[in-house]
């Protein structure tokens, strides 16, 4: 029965929860142009808002997507497992079976990629077009197809005089963009403010690349993001609200678990992202927003409230 865990016999199959009607409403009016998920989806806490009973997180790993893919809110994810090891095209064909044709994937590439250093050495990886092209892009075109939204290069916080300072590193990011494989949407989410900067808004539209417009402590605020690169010389809007700006990873994550309501509101950020969507929408640019639990508490709440935000704040553009 919904809120117990089966001990005894097959498990019944995960579901969606329902959909309030107010919800649902929501679902109807915000734009198609605009896609808004969360960062995985294996929680058990969003029983009730996501799923319709309780299931351990390696079954909701395995078999969750599909009732994660009929919340009418819910209309993309982030993979974050391919951050630590890349997949092949049938795992990615798997997950794509389970959702609608008009759900997008957001791919993080693997940290091999992104990480200047790996163990303490050099890592000969690190912006390796080659290498991303057979085992990253490759495996995630092949196996997604029309539902792979964007490929997510997320540089953790590095050393940049490593990377020989913003200029050198722009110069080097915008060789391998333009290396990789053309269709794709390609995003870089930085973790280091000092390589934010207007040569690196100038690189990315060169390359025709997307900077992802995060929230998370070690940058600047939306605002500034978006002076410094502006959104509007991008193919798509990529959004990723990660982290309240007061906690670390893990101090989020011991206050935030299990993950089933938003425990620090955070509306000044939900109406900054809102904003950057409108304006998407009034360039008839796609956008993606992805949210995690660490944000606000609750993930899929986090997205709940940022559609009402975005349906509320402009009936004319929306109708």
């Amino acid at each position: 029965m919904p809120g117990q865990l089966d001990l005894f016999g097959p498990a019944p199959a995960v579901g969606p929860a329902p959909v309030p009607s107010a919800l649902a409403e929501v679902a109807a009016r915000l734009p198609a142009l605009v896609r808004l998920g969360t960062s995985s989806w294996s929680f058990p806490g969003w029983t009730g808002i996501v799923w319709d009973r309780l299931a351990k997180p390696a079954r909701l790993a395995r078999d969750g997507l599909r009732a994660y893919g009929r919340h009418p809110l819910l209309r993309a994810v982030g993979i974050d497992r391919t951050y630590y090891a890349p997949v092949d095209a049938a795992t990615f064909a798997g997950w794509a079976a389970q959702v609608p044709r008009d759900f997008r994937f957001l791919v993080k590439a693997p940290a091999a990629l992104t990480s200047l250093h790996a163990e303490g050495a050099p890592n000969p990886r690190f912006l390796d077009a080659s290498w991303a092209r057979d085992v990253v892009v490759g495996p995630a075109v092949e196996g997604l197809g029309e539902r792979l939204g964007v490929i997510l290069l997320q540089l953790p916080p590095q050393d940049a005089r490593g990377l020989g300072g913003p200029a050198a590193f722009a110069t080097r990011l915008h060789h391998f963009l333009t290396a990789l494989p053309p269709g794709p949407v390609y995003a870089v989410e930085l973790r280091n403010a000092e390589l934010l900067t207007g040569g690196y808004g100038n690189m990315l539209a060169d390359a025709g690349a997307c900077h992802c417009y995060n929230v998370h402590p070690t940058m600047p605020d939306l605002r500034a993001q978006t002076r410094t690169v502006d959104p509007r010389r991008s193919r798509a809007l990529v959004v990723r609200w990660m982290l309240a700006r007061h906690l670390g990873y893990e101090a989020a994550r011991a206050r935030y678990q299990p993950f089933d309501r938003l425990a620090d509101d955070d509306p000044t950020t939900r109406s900054a992202i809102a904003g950057l969507c409108l304006g998407a929408v009034a360039r008839r640019q796609p956008a993606l927003v992805i949210a995690n639990n660490k944000a606000e508490g609750s993930a899929p709440l986090s997205v709940f409230r940022l559609a009402e935000r975005i349906v509320e704040s402009s009936p004319a553009l929306l109708g």
